[in-house]
């Protein structure tokens, strides 16, 4: 097992970005019901840290993952083979809305499907999207990605497998000087999913 992640960044976030992200998840395999109980699983931390589960109604995930009422919300998502995608959507402090994809519980070709459609998904709102990365092996996971996809003013000490970026933060990170990118509006993206010339 491994961290692995898809972190993606967002400028806006309300109820009818996350039904539009479940909605496309859910065509694609990705689903917020288990395949046998079709519980929809919220988790919340407990006394000692330890985990809640509570189960909603689709419509109340939809209100609670649009930030309309906490600036936090983590559930489960699932393949219909029952593997589990842990998910959190949460408001930061400055307003951007980070949703991150737990990786590591995933063989192979259930995490590149998953990958798939997260990317897919998010792409389809990518007018606020500001950019993601993937990291399959979870090496990068320590990084503050959020300072370097919103603002470009950190650094990274390990390469995530793909990485998105606005042109104006590319064009301002050292990093990313001379490495080889595609662009993919509003993104320049770096990384395995760079087509070979």
């Amino acid at each position: 097992m491994s961290d692995g992640f898809f972190y993606s960044y967002h400028l806006g976030w309300s109820r009818p970005d996350a039904e539009s992200l479940l909605g496309d998840l859910e065509a694609a395999g990705v689903r917020p019901d288990h395949p046998a109980t079709r519980r929809i699983t919220l988790i919340g931390s407990g006394p000692q840290q330890a985990c809640t589960q509570s189960w909603v109604t689709r419509d109340q995930l939809v209100l609670l993952a649009g930030l309309q009422r906490l600036d936090q919300v983590d559930f489960l998502l699932w393949l219909r083979n029952g593997a589990e995608i842990p998910v959190r959507v949460r408001r930061r402090d400055d307003s951007t809305v980070e949703v991150q994809f737990a990786l590591g519980g995933l063989m192979g070709d259930e995490r590149e499907m998953v990958v798939r459609a997260v990317r897919e998904a998010i792409g389809r709102a990518s007018v606020l999207c500001v950019g993601f990365v993937v990291d399959r092996g979870g090496a990068s996971v320590a990084t503050d990605w959020r300072g370097f996809i919103d603002k470009g003013t950190v650094y990274f000490d390990h390469w995530p497998d793909t990485l998105a970026v606005r042109p104006e933060v590319a064009a301002a990170q050292p990093q990313l000087s001379g490495v080889n990118s595609f662009e993919q509006s509003p993104w320049v993206v770096y990384g395995s999913d760079v087509p070979n010339r």
